[in-house]
């Protein structure tokens, strides 16, 4: 869709989308989390959607969250901030402190890391791990035969382990790769799928995404950094 318009008119349009997704996939009203991912864009681009009522947002970078967030937390307590990007292990005390929900989880040396910092800090964000749902080399996530064994080794630490995420390759039908994740996430008996962005959240919401990652629909073209 076009990026023109209000914030309120635009966040109207992908709320409406999904709720007719919803309705067309016989599923409750409801059941898709949307979450604003605001990465590279400045606390005035973030304000407007804040006041026409979202309160899930996305953030890719640890230390661009850090500098973002805290005024607009402290003006709107109850918003909630996932982390969708990468997260680098000496990262993970920071985004324990700042996230609700961290959705890169990965890798065993991240996993020890996070729960090292969950103990820490005594809170516990929802954690998604993240598939290489497409093989693809230059992508993160783990391997999807390693989906198992990472599973068990995440919930050994007792992360706090919801459901799983990924990023289909680009270019090309992502139907595939969002109805893999699916069966994957029921095979383990995770509630969550973590899948769909702007080009294709309705495929996603079609085939069992439950948290839509959702940012130039809303926010425009980011500028490149």
């Amino acid at each position: 869709m076009s990026a023109e318009g209000t914030a309120e008119s635009r966040l109207a349009h992908v709320r409406d989308a999904i709720s007719r997704v919803e309705r067309v996939a016989s599923r409750p009203a409801g059941s898709v989390t949307l979450i604003a991912v605001s990465k590279t864009h400045p606390a005035e681009a973030v304000r407007p959607l804040i006041e026409a009522g979202q309160r899930v947002f996305g953030e890719n970078r640890v230390q661009e969250a850090q500098a973002k967030w805290p005024a607009l937390r402290e003006a709107c307590p109850d918003i909630r901030l996932h982390l969708v990007g990468q997260l680098q292990s000496n990262k993970a005390e920071d985004a324990v402190a700042l996230f609700d929900a961290i959705h890169g989880v990965d890798r065993a040396s991240l996993i020890a890391a996070l729960a090292k910092a969950m103990d820490k800090a005594g809170r516990r964000p929802d954690c998604f791990l993240q598939v290489n749902i497409g093989e693809e080399e230059q992508k993160g996530g783990c391997a999807i035969a390693d989906v198992p064994a990472l599973l068990a080794q995440a919930r050994a630490a007792d992360l706090p382990v919801v459901g799983l995420m990924c990023v289909p390759p680009a270019e090309v039908e992502a139907a595939p790769y969002f109805a893999l994740l699916d069966k994957l996430a029921r095979d383990h008996e995770l509630p969550g799928r973590s899948m769909g962005m702007s080009g294709d959240y309705e495929t996603a919401v079609m085939l069992g995404a439950t948290h839509v990652r959702v940012g130039t629909a809303l926010f425009g073209t980011r500028d490149a950094i």
